[in-house]
């Protein structure tokens, strides 16, 4: 894979833990709402070098605010896994350049 795809992967993670994030924040906002049920995001590679992508839909289930918080941090842990993968293609991606203009 070339560091393009890597950053690219990278970029299309940190935006399917941002639609994950949402999701986890309209059901907090909306656990004492009679009759919602909880938003529930999946997460699954597309074809090829599309990267990670995030599909939202509401089940049936209450909101259960400790799960809820755990899904957080877990959102969260991944958004910055995939920032620190960004930023090392980014790093790799500046070293090339300068090998490149030498």
């Amino acid at each position: 894979m070339s560091i393009s795809g890597i950053m690219h992967t990278a970029v299309s993670g940190m935006g399917a833990q941002a639609t994950r994030v949402g999701a986890i924040a309209n059901n907090v906002a909306n656990v004492e709402t009679p009759g919602y049920g909880r938003l529930n995001t999946s997460l699954s590679t597309g074809p090829g070098p599309s990267g990670v992508q995030a599909s939202v839909s509401q089940t049936a289930s209450e909101v259960d605010p400790a799960a809820e918080l755990t899904d957080m941090v877990e959102a969260t842990q991944s958004y910055k896994a995939n920032a620190a993968v960004f930023e090392t293609g980014a790093d790799l991606w500046d070293v090339l350049m300068s090998i490149k203009r030498d």
